[in-house]
């Protein structure tokens, strides 16, 4: 089995490393819609299963993320023609064939140097330009230059991205945050959707829906027309999270629409591909084998709709509460999706109001009222005093407190009332030493207890000043923050995730290595300090 990573390199750099046998074409921004991207485990398949199946690489998104020296076709011939022969050797055929990715780099800050002057060497560190990439790459190019989280993480992501701009904007940045607002417009407009990621194995997903909230920051710092200007994006946006919702029966559901037996209309999450994830490939196999009462492509979609919701992987979306192959993202209508598709509705109000579109407004502030209805009935859990998540299949609601109950005040759909029960749940239920924990269960997934998020830290801020709960705000950020510094000043990084138990440590869990970098994490750094001060 080799090491995951080789030194970081440009695609400027791959191209010559290339350049002693042939030159690599490469293909840009500007021709993604007249081509159709092909995924490696379809470009050579059988080479993708062996090479995986096989662990050649200590990390499975490794391999997706290899550059093909040549035409995919003639890879795969080749491999189909020599895989049998006795001098065989499959290392040798891939470091013959594809040139590996490098890890992104982070700079050693100066001793003693403050944490926000480190986020901000950071940033350029984490930059990349990449209008155009070579034809066989998995990365996709966009237009502009964008911020990637760090670590194995070497493309965009869809929410991740939404609280790296914050930072950016705290930074004075304001030019990269239109960039890469920009970038995931031109997503939208490419691709129907803005995918999980930049490559052509996330084509099949998205995340949850935060290009709204972009709109939102872009048009903070700009004024207003910059709603009218991305109006397109977001009802087209809208209607790939809504596609199928007009045809759907009460107790049925289609994509990411459920419509439950009342005629209440909520999204899930889905993802197109009933297959294993390319870049966890191999988990998911072995994941489908342990349910073996269940077919292995239901299983597949929902370990596939459960990384959709970022949320990979979670208590909430398990049968049992413990067992990965438990798993039934699709039947569950998740609190933060339907708060988050609410505040969608209500933008596209907005923007539709910039461009005296009253019609449009009408019909918007509309859908957004019926979803507000639909939240407050099944997904409020009045025993509990607590936003929950629903399980349409089942009908009937899934009880367990997590922090996705505060996405309700975040996005400001709940009443007053309810906000403050939920304020009062979280404070007894999720506050832990260095922030909220994301749930109350312990079973070894990453959002899960004890790790906390950044970006869950922000929602709960928001969310509770919002509604003027400024002490328990004000509590879970500074806890946060000091957990993020405290790591900071005894191993000089900040990283994606932490334990927020108290043991001063990153988070652990999931299905890879603890990252450095950490774009939403110096994003919500920055923001943090920026209220409560270092």
């Amino acid at each position: 089995m080799r090491s995951v990573y080789l030194a970081s390199l440009s695609f400027t750099a791959l191209l010559c490393v290339a350049c002693s046998s042939q030159p690599l074409a490469t293909w840009s921004y500007e021709d993604a819609r007249n081509r159709t991207p092909v995924p490696p485990d379809l470009a050579y398949p059988e080479l993708f299963e062996a090479v995986q199946g096989q662990q050649l690489f200590t990390d499975q998104k490794h391999f997706v993320d290899a550059l093909p020296r040549r035409d995919p076709s003639q890879i795969r011939a080749d491999y189909l023609a020599r895989r049998d022969g006795a001098d065989f050797n499959l290392d040798a055929f891939v470091e013959d064939n594809f040139i590996e990715s490098g890890q992104a780099e982070s700079p050693t800050p100066k001793p003693g140097a403050p944490i926000d002057e480190h986020i901000d060497k950071l940033w350029p560190v984490l930059s990349r330009t990449y209008m155009q990439v070579p034809q066989y790459s998995s990365l996709l190019p966009l237009p502009q230059p964008y911020v990637v989280p760090g670590g194995r993480f070497r493309e965009m992501y869809y929410w991740d991205s939404y609280f790296t701009m914050l930072g950016l904007e705290q930074s004075g940045d304001t030019a990269q945050v239109r960039q890469m607002t920009d970038n995931f417009a031109y997503m939208i407009d490419t691709y129907g959707h803005i995918p999980n990621g930049n490559r052509t194995y996330y084509l099949s997903r998205s995340q949850p829906p935060f290009f709204a909230y972009m709109v939102e920051l872009q048009a903070h710092i700009e004024g207003e027309q910059a709603y009218g200007r991305y109006l397109g994006q977001l009802q087209k946006e809208y209607a790939y999270w809504m596609e199928g919702a007009q045809t759907l029966k009460p107790g049925e559901a289609g994509r990411h629409v459920v419509k439950l037996a009342d005629g209440s209309v909520l999204n899930r999450y889905w993802d197109a591909s009933p297959t294993p994830r390319q870049e966890s490939w191999l988990q998911d196999v072995k994941t489908a084998e342990q349910a073996a009462d269940r077919p292995k492509d239901e299983v597949w979609r929902d370990l596939r709709a459960g990384a959709e919701s970022g949320w990979d992987f979670s208590s909430r979306w398990l049968g049992n509460g413990k067992d990965l192959a438990t798993i039934r993202t699709t039947s569950i209508a998740p609190v933060d999706l339907n708060s988050l598709m609410y505040h969608l509705e209500r933008t596209i109000a907005k923007a539709c109001e910039t461009v005296e579109n009253v019609a449009c407004v009408n019909a918007y502030v509309q859908r957004a009222e019926q979803r507000q209805r639909a939240i407050e009935t099944h997904l409020w859990n009045a025993d509990g005093g607590y936003y929950v998540d629903y399980d349409w299949q089942q009908n009937r609601q899934r009880p367990a407190l997590t922090a996705a109950t505060l996405f309700p005040l975040y996005t400001g759909l709940a009443s007053s009332e309810r906000a403050n029960r939920t304020a009062d749940a979280v404070r007894k239920g999720l506050l832990r030493p260095g922030g909220i924990a994301t749930s109350q269960v312990n079973n070894g997934q990453q959002w899960d207890e004890p790790n906390g998020w950044a970006p869950l830290q922000w929602v709960a801020v928001e969310g509770l000043e919002r509604y003027g709960q400024t002490d328990l705000a004000r509590e879970i950020g500074s806890r946060f923050l000091q957990q993020v510094q405290a790591l900071y000043r005894k191993e000089d990084k900040l990283v994606e995730k932490y334990d927020v138990s108290g043991q001063g440590s990153g988070g652990g869990g999931g299905e890879y290595e603890l990252q450095d970098g950490f774009g939403w994490t110096n994003g919500v750094t920055l923001k943090l300090l920026g209220k409560y001060g270092g």
